[in-house]
Order: C-alpha cells, then structure tokens, then sequence
C-alpha cells in the first residue's frame, strides 16, 4: 500500500476514532491527573483504543506512539523507521470546557520526518489531511476533498494574522510577537486550540503561527504534515526543519510554523534566533 492510500485509509480511521470521542462530549465526564497534570478523559482513552487497534489492523509492522502509551523506553523507540505518532483527543482541555476545539490526530513519521498527518475534527465532521509529497485537504462531513494551499503574502486589507494558542504563551513569545510586527506591521491575533492552528495556516487564513511555549510531539506533527502539504514548513528558531528524532523527552523544542516562501520568513529567523 503506498503513502497515498495509507493516508486514506488513516482519515476514516480518525473519523471512527471521533465518533467514540462525541458520546463523552459535554456529558460531565470524569477527569483524571496523569503525572504531569495533564487532563485524561474516557474519551482519550476509548479514542486511544480504537485508533491503535485501527493502525495495527491496517499496517502491524508499524508501531504505535501515542499520548496515552506513551511509556515505551527510547532503546526500543530509537530502533524505529516508520511509526505512527498519535494524540487521540488533541485539546483535552477545551473537550473537558466543552468547545469544539478539539482533534484527532494521527501521524506517519519516517527517519524523523512527517510522511503525512491527518487531523479531524469530531464535532463538525471537518477532517484536514496531507504530507511533503502528497499535498494537502480539507473535507467537510459528507463533502468531496479540496485541495489547500497557504497563502504567501497577508491578504489585500494587509492583516498579518498571527495564530496564538488560547491558553500557552510566554514571555519570549511576547517579544517575538513585538519584534514581528515592527517587521510586518500590526498583526491581527487568531486564537485556536489544539492542531488548528496549523491548519488555520494550511488553508490560507492565517500567516504566521510561532510557538515559544511548551508542547509535546504528539500536538503537533499530524498538523505539521498538513502544512508541509499545503506549501508551509515548520522550523526550528534557527531556521532548521523541525523534526521528531528518537530521544529521551518527548517534549519538542520552540518552532515556528509558516508559510515556506514567506518573504518575511528570514525577517521572523532574525528574530527567533535573538530570543
């Protein structure tokens, strides 16, 4: 099976994996602490169990990282080519505050690099997917795919839309932000949970999206392939390609994600490097 139908056959999968998530939406559902504070619902959880009986169903010889398996030591992790990495429910917070700003988020990485992610919205049916060599698109429940693309220049009105996380910044950030807009002019802030944000990017709404604030590998790099799809990138503070490497911490570094001819892309790596 190439990466084409494999993508495909990972968009239903998210689909099934958002109709186990929806019966506990809104519904008072129990929250528990994992060990970093973090939220878990039974919704990740029943998310978690269909997702990764789905993948190995489909292709056993991949394994499996996801948010809630996660305790796999890195001698194992670091014998890896191809495997899947996985959030089941994407924004837990804003599932438990009852927004609809949450996502399925499913990954193919290879030698540390997205093949292709798949994002899906459960409440609206709304599914993004895409990667590098294949392209990006957005379906609507029911709808035929269309294809997206971000856009390389703000729109004619000259709003630089920066995308912010509705509850993560940090002082870096701030700064960045400030330097970015003495660059680019006033920036307009979108706010969004979750992978959104990426893909807010990878359909041409928004510009720029910097994250100087934690996250883990699993927030991001189903997102990341839908922006790679779709013309972006996502970059070190350096400059360098962002990737998932095997290591220790699954926390990944500060990164900016972008549109990759961007002519304020150098601009924004001055910046980034200084913080």
């Amino acid at each position: 099976m190439n990466d084409q139908d494999l993508m495909q056959h990972v968009v239903k999968l998210a689909d099934l994996a958002g109709e186990a998530i929806l019966p506990f939406w809104r519904a008072d559902v129990a929250v528990t602490a994992k060990a970093d504070d973090s939220p878990v619902t039974a919704a990740d959880l029943a998310a978690h169990h269909v997702i990764a009986d789905g993948l190995r169903a489909l292709a056993p010889q991949i394994p499996v990282l996801s948010e809630e398996d996660c305790e796999i030591a890195l001698a194992e992790r670091a014998g890896w080519q191809r495997w899947w990495l996985v959030d089941p429910l994407d924004g837990t917070k804003e599932f438990i505050a009852g927004s609809e700003e949450f996502t399925v988020n499913i990954a193919l990485i290879e030698d540390g690099e997205v093949v292709f992610g798949v994002v899906a919205m459960p409440t609206n049916g709304r599914c993004y997917f895409g990667g590098r060599a294949l392209g990006a698109w957005r379906t609507e429940r029911g709808g035929q795919a269309e294809r997206i693309q971000v856009r390389d220049t703000p729109p004619a009105d000259g709003r630089f839309t920066v995308v912010a996380s509705r509850r993560h910044s940090s002082p870096q950030q701030e700064a960045l932000l400030a330097g970015l807009s003495g660059a680019v002019g006033e920036l307009e802030l979108a706010n969004i949970g979750s992978s959104l944000k990426f893909c807010l990017l990878a359909e041409g709404a928004a510009d720029c999206y910097p994250r100087l604030a934690p996250t883990s590998q699993w927030d991001t790099a189903a997102a990341q392939g839908v922006l790679e799809g779709a013309g972006g990138e996502v970059i070190n503070l350096d400059g360098q390609p962002f990737r998932y490497p095997p290591r220790e911490s699954l926390l990944n570094p500060f990164f900016l994600a972008l549109p990759s001819a961007a002519t304020w892309r150098q601009a924004l790596i001055q910046l980034a490097s200084a913080m």
